[in-house]
């Protein structure tokens, strides 16, 4: 019997026990261990069973348990204290506050961050991957410096799916209905009451609404839009049904909510809440690039906007945005056919007054090997943005060669695409008791020395760090069994057939854990290249490993799907399965034991298509030592005595050969390194060199591989030169207008602008070290001025074939100036090293409020 209408009712609680629904009601209980404690004792069991879930709990829990909590003065006490510490965290002087007063830092009043999904807590599922895990973590470290963020999202009523498996190892998906009034959400709501709305002009009905969710995530507010609203037709109620769901015009539509739509609610949330407008909008991937085209519709259409021209409100918008790629294939990135953007944008659309032609010309592939049938999200991105970076060195660098067309007079290094590496929320990943190490050597967890902090290991006693690796592993074992006894049951076992259970796995064997999503270049087989050499790695009698494995394919990816049934079938085998085991339905609840339960953590991409790769960084926070491709950030923090290195075959074309190659690396090194370091004990059991991996791991990598270094970096690189731009651009548009004109003439004067002659002196024929490079360069700049431009000598390591690698640039000053608009321009540089030299000169734009040389993607050479 199904009910004819559904709603939740809330509970009521004593007076004295309100602080518990302020404490439910920001999410910094789900990285803030006290704060879970005073739930749990709540009602311990109770706490368990609902998922760790404040609201759930206290939904859940009976009315004679509140009334005698209500009168438990200890647990008052208790609460009390909860209570003022989440208050004084909330009203605090953090990182960003200090760094402002003391005049060391002119941030953004706020900073405005959009993604397509968040991953804050297991209790609110908005999120399927890494790019929202990054996200939640964004918001979390942003919190705890302080920096004045708001995250944007969406609110899927459906989350993401639920991974089962079927008896034959087949991946199931489920996708569970959401209640919002049982997540720990609340409704943006009008002075009078009445919900917030925002609204969008379709171009095929009536206008599309969405109401505002606002999740508190400690100090940030993060605003989550929901289309399950009265008024809207079913197919736009569907707008938010599921994350990464749907036809590509629905795909469009929730890009077109989330860019244009969240723009709107943050402008209802600052009128109805008095918070600042943020100066910098940050787009975390191509998803939310839509954003830009209604801020130049609130510059440029909006009757209450200044009525801007689009170039203008073009540069105001650039100035002030953010946009973080976070793929390194091009299959990652979102594309629409042009004719439906077309559709979309036109003036019935939601951005009415913006030419739908200059929307095209901004996602367009007009580059050689680019679609001309395609509208790019990250080209559009990259195009409404003056600042980008990749989220590790080597993906910025993989990002330059992708998107090298859009600047294709440059070279690849000077595309201008920076990298800041990914990092991670320590208090929501970071096993307590890890954390406890070293706070229990004095050092404090909440202080800007993150160095300090973890250098304090040095001080634990081995004994100590390896009991607390085994109590951590002893965890994830039991963890584990509950879970396999769950998925055996869904797939058909009874309990009778389940005893063996009771032995999988062994807190006393060497523990590699792997859990990601399942795409094919994550490799997730590739330990299965070889069965009959896994086996005995699994069941060797002296020194076994034992692998816990977890990961979810998308549901429209059967390749991604055949690969978790080919492990699963080779993980039932009776032989192995108390070595090897699959969990479904990878989460960050179960995900928060595991890092802290494996002692190795593998990750074996195919190079270089991991973009950064974070789950490493987790398990590095928990004493677990990588051992991995070198890729994403394990590329650039590796330094060969925290983890090992797995070689890659870079050259070798043929993928099965090079799978061949790396699996049987792989194999070698446990083996040969990991397996008998691990096993390697001294007479109290401990693994005395594991140890001090250990231990060179939580000091090496500790400080690195956070994300409040992460959120810093943003700030100071990114966030606020973003700010200093768009300030200086003007409060009345006048430098944006100035800017736009400048380009303009810059664009149409460049093809008169050519290097005619370069002459050099000082050197000879037998140069050598010390001597002194004089260049004169005759330049002919047509109807630029010599202040338009710089001219550069650009020197370096020539090549054979005479490239120029290594490059530096010295700016050229201007020596004199003849008719016709030719100028001469002189500079020198000294020689301060042997070998192959080479140089020549070039011409580029120059503004002071260009970010790079590269922005006008404009050069003259000889």
């Amino acid at each position: 019997m199904r009910a004819i209408r559904r709603f939740t009712v809330r509970p009521v609680l004593p007076e004295s026990l309100a602080a518990l629904g302020e404490l439910a009601g920001n999410l910094r209980w789900c990285w803030h261990p006290p704060t879970q404690d005073v739930f749990a004792a709540v009602d311990p069991a109770l706490w368990e069973s609902s998922g760790r879930d404040p609201v759930r709990l206290l939904g859940a829990v009976s009315r004679a348990r509140l009334d005698a909590l209500a009168r438990d003065e200890a647990f008052l006490a208790r609460l009390e204290a909860a209570r003022a510490d989440l208050a004084a965290y909330l009203g605090s002087q953090r990182w960003y506050q200090r760094a402002t007063a003391s005049g060391s830092l002119e941030g953004p009043r706020a900073v405005a961050y959009f993604s397509p999904e968040f991953g804050i807590t297991s209790v609110l599922p908005q999120y399927s991957g890494g790019l929202g895990i990054l996200a939640g973590d964004h918001l979390k470290a942003a919190s705890d410096l302080g920096v004045p963020v708001v995250g944007v999202g969406l609110l899927y009523r459906h989350g993401y799916f639920t991974q089962a498996l079927s008896r034959e190892g087949w991946q199931q998906e489920t996708y569970p209905v959401l209640d919002p009034d049982e997540l720990p959400i609340s409704l943006l709501r009008e002075p009078s009451g009445e919900r917030a709305l925002i609204s969008l002009a379709m171009p095929d009905g009536p206008e599309l609404l969405a109401r505002i969710w606002v999740a508190s995530v400690g100090r940030v507010p993060l605003l989550m839009l929901d289309t399950d609203v009265e008024g809207n037709p079913e197919h736009y109620v569907d707008v938010t049904d599921r994350l990464y769901g749907g036809t590509s015009e629905h795909r469009l539509r929730q890009e077109l909510l989330l860019g244009v739509g969240g723009v709107r609610a943050l402008r209802a949330f600052a009128r109805i809440t008095g918070h600042p407008a943020p100066e910098v909008f940050h787009t975390n991937e191509g998803h939310a690039g839509f954003l830009g085209l209604e801020r130049i519709r609130e510059l440029t259409a909006d009757p209450a906007g200044p009525g801007l021209d689009f170039d203008t409100a073009l540069e105001i918008g650039r100035a002030s945005t953010v946009f973080t790629t976070h793929t390194p294939v091009p299959a990652g990135i979102d594309r629409f056919s042009r004719t439906l953007v077309e559709q979309y944008f036109s003036d019935a659309g939601p951005t009415p007054g913006v030419p739908v032609e200059r929307v095209l010309a901004l996602g367009a592939e007009d580059y050689p090997g680019g679609d001309a049938g395609v509208f790019n999200m990250a080209v559009m991105g990259f195009r409404l943005a003056q600042r980008a970076n990749g989220v590790s060195l080597l993906h910025g660098e993989v990002s330059r060669g992708m998107f090298h067309g859009l600047w294709p007079a440059f070279d690849e290094a000077e595309v201008p695409i920076g990298s800041i590496t990914n990092g991670v929320h320590a208090p929501t990943w970071v096993a307590r008791e890890i954390l406890e190490l070293a706070a229990g050597e004095g050092a404090d967890p909440d202080g800007d020395d993150t160095e300090a902090f973890w250098a304090a290991v040095d001080t634990v006693p081995a004994e100590r760090m390896w009991a607390v690796k085994r109590q951590l592993r002893e965890r994830l074992v039991h963890e584990a069994r509950r879970r396999l006894v769950a998925s055996w049951e869904h797939r058909g076992a009874s309990r009778a057939e389940l005893g063996w259970v009771d032995s999988a796995l062994d807190p006393d064997v060497l523990t590699v854990g792997f859990a990601r999503r399942v795409p094919s270049y994550k490799r997730l087989t590739l330990m299965l290249r070889d069965p009959a050499r896994l086996t005995r790695l699994l069941l060797d009698p002296d020194r076994p490993v034992q692998l816990v494995i977890a990961g979810k394919s998308h549901p429209a990816d059967d390749g991604g799907k055949r690969l978790i049934q080919e492990l699963v079938r080779f993980a039932d085998d009776p032989a192995v399965r108390h070595r090897i085991v699959f969990l479904p339905d990878y989460d960050i609840a179960m995900a928060q034991p595991l890092y802290p339960g494996c002692d190795v953590w593998l990750n074996n991409p195919l190079r270089p298509y991991e973009a950064c790769g974070t789950s490493g960084m987790k398990a590095a926070l928990n004493g677990g030592l990588n051992l991995s491709v070198l890729d994403g950030w394990w590329d650039e923090w590796y330094d060969g005595e925290n983890g090992w290195a797995i070689p890659s075959a870079d050259g070798v074309e043929d993928t099965e050969r090079r799978d061949d190659l790396e699996a049987d690396a792989l194999y070698t090194l446990l083996e040969n390194e990991v397996a008998p370091r691990f096993y390697d004990v001294d007479a109290a059991g401990v693994p005395t060199r594991w140890v001090e991996m250990l231990r060179h791991t939580l000091k090496s990598l500790g400080p690195k591989v956070l994300a409040t270094r992460m959120v810093r970096d943003y700030v100071r690189t990114l966030y606020a030169p973003a700010a200093a731009t768009s300030r200086a651009l003007g409060a009345e548009e006048s430098g944006a207008r100035e800017l736009a004109t400048w380009k303009t003439r810059v664009r149409a004067a460049w093809p008169g602008v050519r290097v005619e002659h370069v002459e050099s002196s000082g050197v000879g024929d037998a140069p050598e070290v010390g001597a002194v490079l004089s260049v004169r360069a005759f330049v002919a700049l047509g109807d630029l001025a010599p202040d338009d431009v710089t001219v550069q000598l650009v020197h370096g390591r020539a090549t054979g074939e005479d490239e120029l690698v290594d490059t530096v640039t010295v700016d050229l000053a201007v020596g004199e100036t003849y008719e016709g608009g030719r100028h001469r321009f002189d500079g020198e540089v000294v020689l301060d090293h042997s070998g192959p030299f080479g140089y020549t000169a070039r011409v580029v734009p120059r503004h002071p409020l260009l970010a790079s040389v590269a922005e006008l993607g404009v050069v003259a050479l000889p």
